[in-house]
């Protein structure tokens, strides 16, 4: 266990509205204990002083952890991520020693396969091993894989709804996808791809949409509805990597539009899936800016939650102040995960 840590800077960003000046945060046994002016702050074992911002460390709602490499992910300060989908016997074995001192790489949450129709998403695509798609056979089937996965430890479950890759689940399952995980406390994702399937996943009751709608521009009366009762994954960079592209217009368009309307938007990556780097992803906040998202609001949906007592003890500092230039996320100065050191510059 991590004994306990003081690191004090300049500036610390405890959350929304949350600006400290010359302030330090101690953690102990993995947990922040303090959060206050440098002067009041308890004795620590190891004081760290960075001469720059201060914040929670970035958590990254979509990856694939498999595909990418998690040290580098943890080294790029992300020290928390959501695996969505990925075979069970790999990914919660993976998910369990990550809650270990001596893992090297980020806290991993995992939700195990994608559940699917035959022949459906994303069971022929080469990306994805064998196991990452869960085909389900009727209501019953798919009330019963949603039991079975939530007691191997998902912390959603997730559903292709890909009509433009293949079939998709029915109605009636996806209806009872959506009641068995609301019986067993647990929210549903969707990767909603191709016309209507966005309406779909609204009128079923999914809790959060896994990547921003591009395929179709959503109608005023969708994105309305959706802001009241769903939040969306931003996952834009993949959509454009590096480029402008028309799916990315169509994406900032309905996140744009949905943001209006007070719909919360979370910051994830597709990590794995595609040419995007490990650790913090700048375009991908750029890009969320560029949506309409303030540069607060983009890093309040970056991180896990306010810097308090009792919070997981992630943090990272910047050379620079995000909160005027995004683009200091790119030098990090410190990662800690846990209340351990892993990078100081």
């Amino acid at each position: 266990m991590a004994g306990s840590l003081a690191i004090t800077a300049p500036a610390v960003w405890g959350g929304p509205g949350q600006i400290l000046r010359n302030a330090t945060v101690v953690a102990e046994g993995g947990e922040i204990t303090y959060v206050g002016p440098a002067a009041g702050a308890p004795e620590a074992e190891e004081d760290v002083f960075v001469d720059g911002f201060l914040m929670p460390a970035a958590a990254d709602r979509h990856v694939h952890i498999e595909l990418s490499d998690p040290a580098a992910v943890l080294l790029g300060g992300v020290t928390a991520v959501r695996d969505l989908a990925w075979p069970p016997d790999v990914v919660f074995p993976l998910a369990d020693a990550s809650e270990l001192p001596t893992f090297n790489g980020p806290l991993i949450r995992a939700v195990g396969p994608m559940l699917t129709a035959p022949g459906g998403y994303p069971t022929a695509d080469r990306w994805a091993p064998p196991g990452t798609g869960r085909v389900v056979r009727g209501p019953d089937d798919a009330a019963i894989v949603v039991g079975e996965l939530a007691d191997r430890g998902a912390t959603a479950i997730k559903v292709s709804l890909n009509a433009e890759a293949g079939p998709t689940p029915s109605d009636g399952e996806l209806a009872a996808i959506c009641g068995a995980a609301a019986d067993v406390g647990i929210p549903v994702t969707a990767h909603a791809q191709g016309k209507g399937q966005a309406e779909r996943a609204l009128g079923a009751g999914v809790d959060e949409l896994a990547h921003t709608p591009w395929s179709e521009r959503l109608s005023p009366q969708v994105i309305e509805a959706m802001a009241r009762s769903m939040r969306i994954v931003s996952t834009l960079d993949i959509l454009s990597r590096g480029r402008d592209t028309p799916e990315v217009r169509t994406a900032l368009d309905n996140l744009r539009r949905f943001h209006e309307a007070g719909g919360t938007v979370i910051y994830g990556t597709d990590l794995g899936n595609g040419p995007i780097p490990p650790g913090i992803h700048v375009r991908e906040a750029l890009l969320m800016r560029e949506a309409g998202m303030t540069n607060e609001g983009v890093l309040e949906a970056m991180v896990r939650g306010p810097l308090q007592p009792g919070a997981p003890a992630d943090l990272i500092a910047l050379a620079q102040d995000p909160l005027e230039e995004l683009g200091a996320l790119e030098d990090l100065r410190l990662v800690v995960r846990a209340g351990r050191v892993v990078l100081a510059r």
